[in-house]
């Protein structure tokens, strides 16, 4: 009995070590392939984006990755993220010198810009190739001869002056932030700031409002708003109800003391 068991024992062995033999053979092969294809990998990471976007790359590598971290994928405590917000929004933050921020505050104001327009172009392209976003169009300025003031005029006073106030100026808000002045700004940072809703301002996308519309807001900002010489006289800064009224008090309610006493005196 045992000399029959025997072979059957010695073909159970013999095939276990011919399947440990195929399992290295196929476990050398995959290493081997992998090893094989793992550098061109690497390397064709590093060559990802061409023109413009690998420009604004190595811009983005040398002023902007300390906050907004590796390939913009943000920094807690530092920058958000970039992914997805677009060419737009490189284009109203950088553009306007928001940023670079040089410390956290309630609010980024506005300073010279430190990039130039080549440079602003770059980074907005680079930031637009990590995760698309928002982009102004080309022939925002061409527009405004076509816009419709009337209309303009109407949906800013729906839609911005809440904020903005009635003749630009800007106006508070809470917590030490405010909505900045409209008069320094240019048809493509009005449009980029509709586009990506910078701070505290809402988005207003092409559903909410329309391209055309933008063009309309934007030329009655430029025509009416930055252009106007105030017809009617001084404009006391154009901050509104307030300031009028509290120059009618003072000056206006004074005038009119001083002269019933002029009158009670000659009489």
């Amino acid at each position: 009995m045992r000399s029959r068991l025997r072979p059957p024992v010695r073909g159970g062995v013999g095939r276990r070590v011919g399947a440990l033999l195929r399992l290295l053979t196929a476990l050398v092969l995959a290493g081997g392939a992998y090893a094989a294809l793992a550098p061109a990998a690497r390397a064709q990471d590093t060559d990802r984006f061409s023109g413009a976007a690998a420009e604004g790359e190595a811009l983005f590598n040398v002023g902007c990755i300390t906050c907004h971290g590796r390939n913009g994928g943000g920094v807690e405590g530092r920058g958000p993220s970039l992914v997805g917000v677009g060419a737009a929004s490189v284009e109203f933050q950088v553009g306007t010198g928001r940023m670079p921020l040089a410390r956290q505050e309630a609010q980024a104001m506005r300073k010279p810009p430190q990039y130039s327009d080549d440079e602003i172009r770059q980074l907005a392209a680079y930031v637009q190739e990590l995760g698309g976003g928002p982009v102004v169009p080309d022939n925002v300025g061409s527009r405004a001869g076509k816009a419709d003031l009337a209309r303009g005029g109407e949906l800013f006073r729906i839609n911005c002056s809440q904020c903005h106030a009635f003749g630009g100026g800007g106006g508070a808000l809470s917590s030490g932030k405010y909505a900045p002045s409209l008069y320094p700004a240019s048809s493509r940072t009005i449009y980029a700031a509709m586009l990506s809703g910078p701070q505290n301002m809402p988005v207003f996308g092409d559903t909410q409002l329309t391209p055309e519309q933008k063009t309309d807001i934007i030329a009655y900002i430029q025509q009416v708003v930055q252009d106007d010489r105030d017809p009617g006289g001084f404009n006391l800064g154009r901050y509104g109800p307030s300031t009028e009224g509290l120059a009618i008090f003072l000056v206006g309610v004074v005038a009119l003391v001083f002269a019933s006493l002029w009158i009670a005196g000659k009489s």
